[in-house]
């Protein structure tokens, strides 16, 4: 059987490990803390025995203090694993002033250093697959809940594009991936478009006004969300389809905002027919 192991069970982890699980696979998975579906992630004794018995392992946790904490800590158990991943940014190639970037780009420019770094890191170690993800959304995570809940915005930035991923092409994705020959991968959509013509799309499938645009200033937005604004880029995907022959099942952001609309929406319940 082939066994799993995931370091970070966040939302796309998650949605893997569930797909796999249906598949057959034996999954197991850490957390920062102990919980009926993982293991504590500085539980020592119990990880090194999953990752002796795991074929695959994949990474989703982030850097912290400059470090990425999954190879400082278990690094060199890694290297007797078939098949290793790592879920990375689209963030490490930094502002590209609207240009496209593939894998070949230079990375470590931007904002994202930390990644950048994990990023390189990971790539030392042969068998490993890194995918660089842009913005991700899906289900309880996309712009109609943004647009739902009265927080999307529209900012007046008419040049700024980017590129995203509906989660389930990343879990596709990553299951081609381990089929695939270990190296960098763009998994991305095929339309980078602006923020706004995506709040605007979910606006219009839930039949609600357009936000009005704003500055940035006027936005009054996180730092982190800020930051997303201050980088401008398209992220090609060719090389995904090309080697590991791998497509989005949702191309664009208005297919993957009808998906999630048409499993979101409340059934109309057809009338009773007036009695004769």
């Amino acid at each position: 059987m082939s066994r799993l192991l995931i370091f970070g069970l966040g939302y796309t982890a998650t949605r893997l490990a569930d797909r796999l699980t249906q598949e057959g696979w034996h999954v197991t998975a850490t957390r920062r803390t102990a919980t009926e579906t993982a293991l504590a992630f500085d539980d020592e004794p119990a990880v090194r025995a999953e990752i002796a018995a795991a074929t695959h392992i994949l990474s989703s946790v982030p850097p912290a203090d400059e470090q990425d904490p999954v190879l400082t800590r278990y690094g060199p158990a890694l290297l007797r694993t078939r098949w290793l991943g790592y879920l990375s940014s689209t963030g490490v190639y930094g502002d590209a002033q609207g240009a496209w970037v593939d894998e070949s780009a230079p990375v470590g420019t931007g904002r994202r250093n930390a990644r950048a770094a994990a990023d390189l890191r990971w790539q030392t170690l042969p068998q490993a697959s890194i995918f660089r993800l842009p913005g991700i959304y899906g289900p309880g995570r996309s712009a109609l809940d943004r647009v739902r809940e009265g927080r999307a915005h529209r900012i007046d930035l008419r040049t700024q594009v980017f590129s995203r991923i509906h989660v389930d092409d990343i879990v596709s994705g990553v299951i081609a991936g381990m089929d695939g020959p270990p190296g960098v991968y763009n998994l991305a959509d095929d339309r980078p478009s602006s923020q706004n013509a995506v709040i605007e799309a979910a606006c219009d499938l839930l039949g609600l006004p357009w936000p009005e645009l704003q500055s940035l200033d006027a936005a009054d937005l996180s730092p982190m969300a800020r930051g997303f604004y201050a980088e401008n880029r398209r992220v090609a995907n060719g090389k995904a389809k090309r080697v590991l022959d791998w497509s989005p099942a949702f191309p664009d952001y208005r297919a993957g905002l009808r998906a999630l609309n048409a499993t979101t929406s409340p059934a109309i319940a057809s009338a009773e027919p007036t009695p004769a």
